[in-house]
């Protein structure tokens, strides 16, 4: 294997039953409101949901989490996108895809597209050489949903800034660095169009809410149908 390869990513084992939601986008967008507004909705409506992310959704990635966002010092590029991928292995091996086999839904803080954009646009490594490795970190799966949340790195800066804690060490990097993140997350979105839901991180958290709720009543319904054409046959 020469240094420009990767592992050829595996087709996607795709546990029956359940649903995988990822929410991405720049620091400061709203992911955590928003996914816990989707939590409590789901959970409203009777459903199972493991709320997750990544990194640090896993004892072991709890202490890569420290290392890749706290560490004080230099990461390395390259070791920086292993330390993810590595995380996001075992994550996917002991939380998401047994919650998936359980039929639950796993809405997750971040996935392989902040790889993508962080390390490999971010960092300015090969982007689809991270996309690459970060499948082969999870075996080829793949979100039923991902819901981009855009926002101008200044907004979100403000937004940062009024929590008043100390930025990690992608927080803390330069506006050029945040502006690639931005535009290669839009790029991922505009390539894979089923996969993504792009909306505007300036709206009213409410109005964004509702949004997202109902793409998400859609997939349940997809998954209804397609257990009920199951049992039907079974």
């Amino acid at each position: 294997m020469t240094d420009a390869t990767v592992p050829a990513a595996p087709r996607d084992a795709r546990p029956p039953g359940g649903l995988f939601i990822t929410f991405e986008g720049g620091d400061g967008v709203g992911k955590t409101t928003q996914a816990a507004l989707l939590d409590d909705w789901l959970a409203g409506r009777g459903r199972a949901v493991v709320r997750t992310r990544e990194p640090g959704g896993t004892d072991v990635g709890v202490l890569i989490r420290d290392i890749v966002l706290h560490h004080r010092g230099d990461v390395a590029p390259r070791a920086e996108a292993l330390l993810y991928a590595a995380d996001r292995a075992h994550h996917i091996a002991t939380v998401v895809r047994p919650a998936l086999e359980r039929g639950e839904v796993v809405i997750q803080d971040r996935y392989l597209d902040s790889s993508v954009a962080y390390q490999g646009e971010g960092r300015q490594l090969e982007a689809e050489q991270i996309r690459d490795l970060s499948l082969w970190a999870a075996g080829g799966l793949l979100p039923d949903l991902t819901v981009l949340l855009d926002l101008d790195h200044t907004a979100a800066r403000r937004r940062l800034d009024a929590d008043d804690k100390p930025f990690d060490r992608l927080e803390a990097e330069r506006e050029e660095f945040h502006d690639r993140v931005r535009e290669r997350f839009l790029a991922i979105a505009r390539e894979e169009p089923d996969r993504f839901l792009v909306l505007d991180a300036s709206r009213p958290a409410a109005d964004l809410a509702a949004d997202i709720r109902a793409r998400v009543e859609t997939l349940l319904t997809g998954v209804s149908a397609a257990r009920g054409s199951v049992g039907a046959h079974g």
